[in-house]
């Protein structure tokens, strides 16, 4: 009898798991933000910290709804989504090419990938006062510093995913009479897709970290102007505004990216933790 309850609470333990089972899944990744924001309000709201320097989650809050009601929030956010979308297809849509003729072929990874690998290590900050004195501020030199940015992630990714192809797999397509460009579609690409989309949701974060850059380097419009124009009036619940805007748009950009993952990458059997 005693050896029955040992097993009956094993067995409970494990179907039980941690203490996140008790917790619906869509809610886990809100746990950690809402412990945060708690502490803050608390720690803010004794007055251990001036509003100056960290104001309050609710005076955020306030400062959000005041600037969504008067429309304000919504222009700059539309601004900024045409400039990263804009920069990212640009420079995405380049990069997905040129990983695509690098890693099938030989002539252009031998003539072309060393001068790609070497402009990929110049600090893209550097380049600002060039793309100043070539384009001036207006909006074509922003997209192009968000394209160069979203360009290196996804070519990188690309060419790595094809070369990562197994050659035994290779062997068998054309021991099947695959066509070469049959072995493109169905084999070479299939296989490169997990890295492909790895370089899609890097080039994603870069996008949204390069606008920032350029939004601050001189504009009128955008959440990165409406951050550098709250900072000169310390109004800091407003730079708390846009950082969260930044966040929240960026995760939301990358949550798509990892759905297609879950749809395209189903024959994957990989370790899940």
């Amino acid at each position: 009898m005693s050896g029955q309850v040992v097993e009956k609470k094993t067995a409970n333990r494990a179907a039980g798991g941690d203490w996140l089972s008790r917790i619906p899944k869509s809610l886990h990744g809100w746990i950690v933000p809402l412990v945060i924001t708690a502490i803050w309000q608390a720690v803010t709201g004794m007055g251990l910290l001036s509003e100056t320097i960290l104001p309050t989650p609710l005076a955020i809050l306030k400062s959000f709804a005041a600037l969504g009601a008067s429309g304000e929030l919504f222009e700059h956010l539309g601004i900024s989504i045409y400039r990263a979308g804009m920069g990212f297809f640009l420079g995405g849509t380049l990069g997905l090419l040129l990983g695509l003729f690098s890693g099938l072929g030989k002539v252009v990874e031998k003539t072309l990938d060393p001068s790609l690998q070497m402009l990929r290590t110049v600090p893209l900050l550097s380049v600002i006062p060039l793309f100043i004195l070539w384009f001036g501020i207006g909006e074509f030199s922003k997209v192009l510093l968000i394209g160069l940015g979203a360009f290196f992630p996804v070519y990188v990714n690309t060419f790595l995913g094809i070369r990562s192809t197994d050659a035994k797999l290779c062997e068998v397509s054309r021991i099947f009479q695959y066509t070469k460009l049959q072995q493109v579609t169905k084999l070479i690409i299939p296989a490169a897709l997990p890295n492909i989309l790895l370089g899609v949701r890097l080039s994603l974060g870069v996008s949204w970290l390069l606008l920032v850059v350029a939004e601050m380097m001189g504009t009128s419009a955008g959440i990165g102007y409406m951050i550098q124009d709250a900072r000169a009036y310390s109004e800091t619940e407003i730079v708390f505004v846009g950082i969260i805007i930044f966040a929240v748009v960026g995760k939301l950009s990358d949550s798509a990216v990892r759905l297609l993952e879950t749809r395209w990458l189903r024959w994957r059997d990989t370790y899940k933790g």
